[in-house]
């Protein structure tokens, strides 16, 4: 019996709390969960594009102050999810990390091991103070 798209949403939303949590708690474990080894992480919101793969991006979150231990309020939310096929979902997500707030577009595949983020992109504003 095959996947409805019911399942599948469910399993996009489960993946994008992982998603969430990761991010909120530096937890690289997490985030290994929902990216694909071989995932991109591209931001053209500055200068210069960056475009990382998750040796060089995982990395960075590791090191960072998580902002759990900060007392952020947390601000995470799914936007929507498309379903292009039984395989491919794009999902647009939004979050903030202190002063920023991020707009995502993360690509998903489905493999063997479940639904895993193939591509992120994204943009991101700085917040004002007490917002957005």
């Amino acid at each position: 019996m095959g996947l409805t798209m019911k399942d599948a949403l469910i399993a996009l939303e489960e993946q994008m709390q992982l998603y969430f949590d990761g991010l909120y708690h530096s937890d690289t474990a997490r985030l290994r969960k929902v990216f694909h080894p071989d995932a991109r992480y591209v931001c053209a919101t500055g200068e210069e594009t960056v475009n990382l793969g998750m040796d060089e991006y995982l990395p960075v979150v590791e090191k960072r102050e998580p902002p759990a231990a900060r007392g952020e309020a947390r601000r995470d939310a799914i936007v929507s999810i498309t379903l292009a096929g039984p395989k491919t979902a794009l999902v647009h997500a939004h979050c903030a990390i202190a002063d920023r707030y991020f707009s995502d577009f993360l690509s998903f595949i489905k493999t063997p091991d479940g639904w895993r983020i193939i591509a992120k992109v994204f943009h991101y504003d700085l917040m004002s103070p007490g917002g957005r």
